[in-house]
């Protein structure tokens, strides 16, 4: 029974050592292609996110100014 154990682990190892040997060459063969560029740099996120604040900001403005102006006759 031990012969028998000692030959079974020395086929698993061996198998594990193929198995490595072999996933490491395909690793490196399908990793050789660059990465590709991004498509863009965030900029053009930034410049939206900027313009809907300046919109709330227009709103809010124009929401806030009849209050401060009801005081005021201007006629």
């Amino acid at each position: 029974m031990a012969g028998c154990s000692r030959v079974g682990i020395g086929a698993l190892g061996f198998f594990a050592f193929l198995f490595v040997l072999f996933s490491a060459s395909f690793a490196r063969a399908q990793s050789s292609a660059p990465a590709p560029a991004p498509a863009s740099d965030g900029t053009a996120i930034d410049q939206g996110i900027a313009c809907v604040l300046m919109l709330v900001a227009l709103v809010l403005t124009y929401l806030i100014h009849p209050l401060d102006a009801s005081s005021y006759r201007f006629f």
